[in-house]
């Protein structure tokens, strides 16, 4: 019944069906089961027109039309409706679908109106309400909580606005039997949870009487759809650890050992140390590690990365880190060189830019295992390259490289090497439960000591002059300055012209030769970049004016503060991303936000939340329920973000039962066998039906 195309659904028909495959992507039956009602609104108070006014959100009138006419030409047309009961008359407006509407009304005939009431020229109005005729049935049918539906323009003008899906969905509801739903829960986890069965749950998440139907009938479906990502997930795991063999790292040996008492440049902070423990366990376990590495910037997850594949070369075995840009590939490359410069051991550096002869060298000193340790960007996952036993893959932001791209780096070798992911964009809770909820976690949730935390300050245009005196007290200091400009790629144009004149303003206030000023952006070859990039290093420019290509990868300890111009065009995550560029010496560091003067709430919630606090993992949160988890950054290649019910934001105590209930299904059963978990698998099989297995990578 499910499977059935949805034109065969009396009241839908060739058409409208073609209006809701285009529009909604809605099918067959099933798929319109699961187009869910956005809000709900109380439908059983009427108002009275003598009662209307603004500050209501909606009102619900009941009465006859009184007149009806089509007024205006062409663009200006319009049909003006004037509706009637006994305290008084409003208009009703449609711009569009007017000519369909004026055959469907009829003067006299007792209708019901709900809409939003607007004043316009001292009389109200609801422009495009919803009109229905009141007979019986509908009187009959109007229930405490009405379900409204997305639509568009081209459905309503098919006549499937939130009314018209609301009469798709009782006709088939009409048609569906509970055997047409298949029960996708054991009896003992239904009373356990005490969750109301899944038929009985589609038709009050559509037409609910009370409440607390409605919150239970979201309770069952969230569930299910939570339930079976994380029973999904787990069995991944579960069935990697079984079946994935992985090398085995025994010993810590000279790299590590030597490195560790002779060469480590700070002692490790205890959240460094139990991170390598676990890793050190998973890695000599026998079975391949894929290990999601989080931390914020500047926790010293490079650190941990580098101690990990010197425990690969103690064993016999090369590594390798991939970056997604070639100045965070070649940043790694100047940090582990001096690192690991006294130790015995050789690396090298592949790009994009890699000149024929030195690629040639390094692909055959990579066969020969004379190279131990190779970083680099995309360039590592040609088929060329070759290692001779590589045991460790390190992928350093790995949600900029697509799921594709990772499972190449595991092809490396006959069996899959051990892969560590690091991020610096710190996840929450609820959204690393269900993206990465089939790979093992470790956070470093501790700076370096001697760190100072970044302070923070929100600047509007007005107070500019301000922010220059103090960058030029800053720069008699010693220090140095990043000055960010957005870069979006649809309005490139006007980004890049917005820079310019920003870099020629600074060049105004801060003249040659007293100042020297670096600018960095994407119209630059790599060359170039490198070339400004250097002189800031070196300290022979005291500004960095660049867009987002220094968010990640550049480590200048005397750079203290951080302007990011136009802040409200930037998320959360990306502003605190850009802030962590600055607070790496020992010195006080400063983020200033630059605005301008009007502000919608988000953006100023987004402002607030910057200056308020330097904890990542909170400002993901703020980020999470601002954004959505379909927009934060890797959730869209993932291909298990396609919730039509749960909100990450706002159902992690949901989520966190599901997993727990799914972990205790999996702990007991774990291929799915007994006959109470039957329905399981059943239902597993048909959601992984033509779904591609990215398992085997992280």
């Amino acid at each position: 019944m499910l499977d059935r195309p949805i034109e065969y659904l009396k009241g839908i028909g060739p058409q409208r069906a073609e209006v809701l495959k285009k529009e909604l992507g809605i099918f067959f039956f099933g798929d319109l089961l699961t187009h869910y009602p956005f809000r709900y609104v109380d439908r059983t108070k009427f108002h009275a027109i003598r009662e209307i006014s603004e500050e209501l959100p909606h009102v619900q009138l009941r009465g006859v039309i009184e007149r009806l006419e089509l007024v205006g030409t062409k663009n200006a047309k319009r049909l003006i409706v004037l509706f009637k009961d006994n305290t008084g008359m409003v208009e009703l407006v449609w711009f569009k679908g007017y000519n369909w509407m004026a055959q469907q009304l009829k003067m006299g005939t007792d209708y019901i109106v709900f809409g939003k009431a607007t004043l316009f020229n001292g009389r109200y109005n609801i422009a495009h309400p919803e009109i229905t005729a009141a007979t019986p049935e509908v009187i009959s049918q109007q229930s405490a909580l009405q379900s409204v539906y997305n639509s568009t323009e081209k459905m309503k003008l098919r006549g499937l606005d939130s009314e018209g899906i609301r009469k798709a969905q009782r006709h088939l509801l009409s048609q569906l039997h509970a055997q047409n739903i298949p029960e996708t829960q054991s009896n003992a986890v239904m009373e356990e949870q005490q969750l109301m069965s899944r038929f009985t749950a589609f038709q009050k998440i559509h037409f609910p009487e009370t409440p607390d139907e409605l919150r239970r009938a979201e309770v069952r479906l969230k569930f299910d759809e939570l339930f079976y990502i994380q029973l999904r997930l787990l069995k991944l795991n579960k069935t990697r650890a079984h079946t994935v063999q992985g090398f085995v790292f025994s010993k810590v040996g000279d790299h590590f050992n030597d490195f560790f008492k002779r060469y480590l440049p700070f002692e490790l902070t205890g959240a460094q140390k139990r991170v390598l423990k676990e890793i050190r366990l998973d890695a000599g376990s026998g079975r391949q590690m894929n290990r999601l590495l989080q931390g914020d910037v500047g926790s010293g997850k490079t650190l941990v990365a580098l101690m990990s594949m010197l425990l690969a070369l103690d064993n016999g075995f090369q590594a390798c880190l991939m970056a997604p840009t070639e100045i965070l590939a070649q940043q790694h490359f100047a940090t582990f060189s001096e690192l690991l410069g006294k130790l015995p051991l050789k690396m090298a550096l592949l790009t994009g830019s890699s000149k024929s002869k030195a690629r040639k060298q390094i692909h055959t000193e990579l066969m020969s295992g004379e190279i131990n340790i190779l970083i680099g960007t995309h360039a590592l996952i040609e088929d060329i390259v070759q290692f001779k036993n590589l045991g460790l893959v390190v992928i350093d932001e790995q949600h900029r490289f697509g799921v594709a791209q990772r499972a190449k780096l595991r092809d490396k070798n006959s069996c899959p090497p051990h892969t560590l992911i690091m991020t610096a964009t710190p996840i929450p809770r609820t959204l690393a439960m269900t993206l990465y909820g089939d790979l093992d976690t470790s956070v470093i949730d501790e700076l370096p000591p001697g760190r100072k935390a970044i302070k923070t300050e929100h600047f509007k245009e007005s107070q500019r002059l301000r922010v220059y005196g103090f960058m030029k007290e800053q720069i008699e200091r010693g220090r140095q300055i990043y000055v960010v400009y957005p870069l979006i790629e649809e309005s490139e144009k006007m980004d890049y012209q917005n820079l310019q004149q920003g870099y020629d303003h600074l060049l105004t206030e801060f003249p040659q030769p007293r100042y020297q000023i670096s600018i960095v952006h994407g119209r630059l070859t790599n060359e170039q970049k490198e070339a400004e990039m250097q002189r800031f290093i070196k300290g022979e420019t005291q500004i960095m004016v660049a867009t987002t290509v220094i968010e990640v990868g550049v480590n200048i300890p005397n750079a203290s503060v951080m302007v990011i111009e136009s802040a409200e065009r930037f998320g959360l995550s990306q502003l605190h991303q850009l802030r962590g560029r600055v607070g790496r010496g020992a010195e006080q560091s400063y983020c200033v936000l630059m605005t301008g003067y009007k502000l919608g709430p988000d953006s100023r919630l987004r402002m607030d939340t910057m200056v308020r606090t330097n904890d990542g993992f909170e400002i993901s949160e703020v980020d999470l329920k601002l954004r959505g988890p379909g927009d934060i950054e890797g959730t869209q290649q993932s291909g298990i973000m396609d919730l039509k019910l749960a909100n990450l934001a706002q159902d992690g105590k949901i989520l966190q039962i599901a997993r727990q209930v799914a972990q205790g299904v999996l702990d007991e059963d774990m291929n799915l066998e007994l006959e109470k978990n039957r329905v399981y698998k059943i239902e597993l099989e048909r959601q992984l039906h033509n779904r591609q297995n990215w398992s085997k990578i992280g």
